[in-house]
């Protein structure tokens, strides 16, 4: 597996920006370390393309011929290597250097099989998937378990598009469309697509967190719904109300800091306990922890409303956006993906090539990456991490300069759940030496 060529472009009219990114993509085409007939192409557009998606799809398919399927969804902003693009029309490509036979493309009119095994008797059996979203899909969170159900491992990777104007997905296939489902130009409203991939892609990935736990987390003892009642036993209202310092009696200083508090969410472990109970004491969560809003109050039954279900028994800490601790876990997470790429013994020129400046680390076979997807809660991009672009280089300091496309959500999706103020960053991996 060679790297996979990516590029990226911001221009006013979505031709221009294509072709810039196309040029950039067959400059990289002809190096000898990239791929040269790549057969699967993620896109990802900012929302001031949506409008246009069938129009550059049609495009792209037809400048790049040897590309036989596309994937990708719409943002109010993308990522691409150490860059992002937020309030300003642009696109992202990658194109991936994979087998034909080790993935399929899977939409609403060429849905996964239940079992994830391929209709047309190849032998293509689902081990994960990358998964695009319309948030407003009924029922979504069932579905994305359900969709985790269709694969091998039960691990999903991807988000919920996000736009000011039209929702869209990009989801061709090579494989056609299942009879009886009818016709598709390859871009899509609604529901889930994507593309899944058999167990012998490599891929490592990866959830950062984007919340710190403000107060301890508790057992949830009584709720109703996304009313949550009890916490250890005491009124939930009460005990978030003395973990913030705040009162009622004082609205215009009690709001703004009710507005900027979150619920992060585990449900209850099948042992009763879980990873996630050592993490929020440590000061930091795990990736079984779902941050969701605050979504209301109830002054007379001492309640507090989440933006999820909350059943009893379920853990419950309340906590904030924090930029240093998603700083920090952020780094934590590439930190990791390196070193479980990285071997245990190294001759010079792996050392040198693995320890080598931030402006000199190019890609290298010794890297064992040959793409990468993030994908991050559009509440986190941009000024939460300090600057433009700020949460893009720390990936890229981290990672060193890898192929790298993905997108802002509107919710992150990973193992067969669906985050918020989250990172799900996933590495596409080359054989050991």
């Amino acid at each position: 597996m060679k790297l996979f060529p990516y590029a990226h472009a911001t221009h006013p009219q979505w031709r221009m920006a294509a072709a810039l990114v196309l040029a950039q993509l067959r400059a990289r085409m002809a190096l000898p370390d990239h791929a040269a007939s790549p057969s699967l192409g993620l896109l990802y557009i900012t929302d001031r393309y949506a409008d246009e998606a069938q129009a550059i799809l049609e495009h792209l398919c037809a400048e790049l011929p040897e590309v036989t399927d596309w994937v990708g969804t719409v943002g109010v902003g993308i990522a691409s290597n150490n860059v992002e693009y937020f309030d300003e029309p642009a696109m992202a490509v990658m194109l991936c250097d994979l087998d034909p036979a080790r993935y399929r493309v899977f939409s609403g009119v060429a849905p996964l099989a239940a079992s994830g095994r391929s209709s047309d008797g190849d032998g293509f059996m689902a081990h994960t998937a990358l998964v695009h979203a319309d948030g407003q899909t009924p029922e979504l969170t069932d579905l994305i378990a359900e969709m985790a159900d269709r694969t091998a491992s039960g691990y999903l990777f991807g988000g919920l598009a996000s736009s000011r104007s039209a929702t869209v997905q990009f989801a061709l296939s090579s494989h056609g469309n299942l009879r009886g489902q009818g016709a598709s130009a390859g871009v899509f409203h609604g529901g889930l697509s994507g593309v899944a991939f058999a167990g012998d892609v490599g891929l490592l990935s990866r959830v950062t967190q984007g919340a710190q736990p403000v107060g301890a987390e508790r057992t949830i003892t009584a709720a109703e719904g996304h009313l949550v009642l009890a916490l250890d036993g005491q009124p939930a209202l009460d005990v978030l109300l003395q973990e913030r310092g705040i009162s009622l009696d004082q609205p215009a200083q009690a709001m703004p800091r009710l507005r900027a508090t979150l619920a992060g969410l585990r449900h209850a472990h099948p042992s009763g306990t879980g990873p996630g109970a050592t993490l929020a004491r440590r000061g930091q969560f795990g990736p079984d922890v779902m941050v969701r809003h605050l979504i209301g109050v109830d002054p007379q039954r001492r309640g507090v409303a989440i933006g999820d279900m909350a059943p009893v028994g379920s853990r419950l800490a309340f906590c904030e956006r924090h930029t240093e601790a998603a700083r920090a876990d952020l780094t934590r997470i590439c930190a990791e993906l390196r070193e479980e790429l990285e071997p245990e013994i190294q001759d010079h020129a792996l050392a040198h090539a693995l320890a080598v400046s931030d402006a000199e680390s190019a890609p290298h076979p010794a890297r064992r990456i040959a793409g990468a997807v993030y994908v991050s809660c559009a509440g986190r991009g941009g000024p939460h991490f300090g600057a433009p672009s700020a949460e893009l280089q720390v990936v890229r300091r981290a990672l060193g300069d890898v192929p790298l496309v993905g997108f802002f959500a509107g919710g992150e999706i990973a193992y067969h759940r669906l985050y918020g103020y989250t990172g799900v960053l996933t590495v596409f991996t080359t054989p050991a030496p």
